[in-house]
């Protein structure tokens, strides 16, 4: 296709208003005239003609750049790739008719290699739009991606180039995230201030009245209570959008991640801790817990089971307590997974929470599917749950639900686990114990096996954990017994020359006492044989 650079004259003739062109008399004059491009495209389908055509180059040089620029653009589609050539002409076209700036060569050999529209420019909403479609996963996670997008990541960044999204950008959301935190803290502050001031007005009387009425209309006008967006979520936010740019970059439309380097506040994951006595005794007189994630010691264990040993559902907090289950996994186990005869479990599904709907899923993770060992009182306890269930099954005859699950309702239908959480909640409370979670029956279980020194990684395999680092950092809270066996054994190993001196003089000390204390009862003795001897 041709092209070339030419001379071009823009003066007109002041009466026709003709450009003069090559009549102009300053036409020879240095630096008089500017310099032009035009290069043959390819043509349209009916045939007519199109070029890419520029004008206005102070030098031949610039000029020559920009034509060799095109050239190489029009290089990149092969002679028998008609598409490509195509697309790289329309856009030349595009670029022509806009006045736009010639994309860069290798950007544009890129995205013609990996099929994107070289017109126009995918911005992040875009992209993360075309990313949330083509995904495949449980409902769950779909719909956390799409609050993630929807709330934080569209209205934030979503209309920005998709290609020139920088890690400034994203250190400007999360700032902007934090910001909307405090006003929201203020908002939600000055309506409960409101709120309260309300809550004291009395009722009777026209003047209370009319005061309360002002009051409410002025507390309508304020904005809502809303929650912020806590680090954890600000972390999910994060990790949604990296594995949405990792996929574009899979896909070769960008070159670079820039969520993979934002820095963003730290999430703390709470330590969990024990109930010990003195914690119990505090939460008594405050009603305050420790830590969100609080595990029972062995005995209160034993006493919440002992509790419970009448609930229809005792197996399910059995089990929990003593094997670890996730809550949806106990809620979602089938019969014919659990081989009682072989004293085994195996984790295949799970019930699930989309809003307050249930379905049913895989497992958490790949390393939830898993085979898990059962003691001998673990399945005595799930013997006489079967009978009691085939019990259930005669008594509700046609009525009843099958689902081959091992923990139902009364008439055999899917346990919800949101109110499986209430329940045990309920129960917990009516126990008379401090308070825990479901969930921290899981990490009881965890820690009673790593009290029972059972290998870490046997434990890890047990919750269906992925790697052994999770179970340490997670679930290695340590019992105080245990603790403080481990803090005498560290002692011992470390010789002191004054805790020798002092152990010596205690046992020097412990001596002499023994010493005295049979020096004493000799002298007993001998008083007392004397005594006798004068009486006879």
């Amino acid at each position: 296709m041709k092209g070339s650079t030419y001379r071009r004259c823009s003066c007109r003739d002041p009466k026709t208003g003709k450009e003069l062109g090559t009549s102009c008399p300053k036409r020879n004059s240095r630096n008089h005239c500017t310099y032009s491009v035009r290069q043959e495209l390819s043509p349209l389908e009916d045939g007519s003609r199109r070029s890419f055509a520029r004008g206005g180059y102070a030098s031949l040089k610039a000029a020559q750049a920009d034509l060799d620029h095109v050239r190489a653009l029009l290089g990149l589609a092969d002679s028998d790739d008609p598409e490509g050539t195509e697309s790289v002409s329309e856009m030349l076209s595009e670029v022509s008719r806009e006045r736009s700036s010639l994309p860069e060569v290798e950007e544009t050999r890129r995205r013609l290699s990996s099929g994107q529209d070289l017109i126009g420019s995918l911005t992040v909403g875009e992209w993360l739009d075309r990313w949330l479609a083509a995904k495949r996963i449980r409902k769950s996670g779909l719909n956390r991606y799409e609050t993630d997008i929807r709330v934080h990541l569209k209205p934030r960044i979503g209309q920005r180039r998709l290609d020139r999204l920088r890690v400034s950008h994203l250190s400007e959301m999360f700032a902007d995230i934090r910001d909307a935190n405090t006003e929201i803290l203020e908002h939600n502050a000055q309506r409960r201030a409101a709120l309260d001031a309300l809550a004291v007005v009395p009722w009777k009387g026209a003047e209370n009245r009319a005061r309360r009425k002002a009051m409410k209309a002025a507390i309508d006008t304020m904005p809502p209570f809303r929650r912020v967006t806590g680090p954890a979520t600000r972390l999910r936010v994060k990790a949604t959008l990296r594995s949405a740019l990792n996929d574009a970059i899979g896909q070769q439309i960008i070159t670079f991640n820039p969520a993979a380097h934002v820095e963003i506040d730290p999430v703390r994951k709470p330590k969990a801790l024990v109930w010990t006595d003195e914690r119990v005794a505090k939460w008594e007189q405050t009603g305050e817990k420790p830590s969100p994630v609080m595990v029972w010691t062995p005995e209160q264990t034993g006493a919440f089971l002992d509790f419970v040993a009448e609930d229809r559902l005792y197996a399910m907090w059995h089990l929990i307590a003593f094997r670890g289950l996730r809550r949806g996994e106990a809620c979602g186990q089938p019969w014919s997974e659990t081989n009682l005869d072989t004293h085994s479990l195996t984790v295949s599904s799970q019930l699930v929470q989309d809003g307050w709907d249930v379905e049913a899923s895989d497992p958490k993770t790949y390393s939830g599917y898993r085979v898990i060992a059962l003691d001998d009182d673990t399945v005595g306890v799930l013997k006489r749950h079967r009978e009691r269930q085939d019990a259930d099954r005669t008594e509700w005859g046609t009525a009843w639900v099958e689902t081959g699950h091992v923990f139902t309702q009364e008439d055999g239908s899917w346990l919800h686990p949101g109110k499986v959480t209430d329940l045990f909640e309920r129960l917990v409370a009516a126990s008379g114990l401090p308070p825990i979670r479901l969930h921290d029956l899981r990490h009881g279980a965890a820690t009673l096996m790593l009290a029972a020194d059972i290998d870490i990684k046997i434990v890890s395999d047990t919750l269906g954990h992925s790697d052994t680092r999770i179970t340490r950092d997670i679930y290695q809270s340590v019992l105080p017994h245990v603790g403080k066996s481990a803090a005498e054994a560290t002692a011992k190993l470390v010789p002191l020359q004054r805790k020798a001196e002092r152990e010596a003089q205690v046992r020097q000390a412990a001596e002499e006492a023994k010493k005295a204390a049979k020096a004493k009862t000799k002298r007993k003795k001998k008083a007392k044989a004397k005594k006798t001897a004068k009486k006879g």
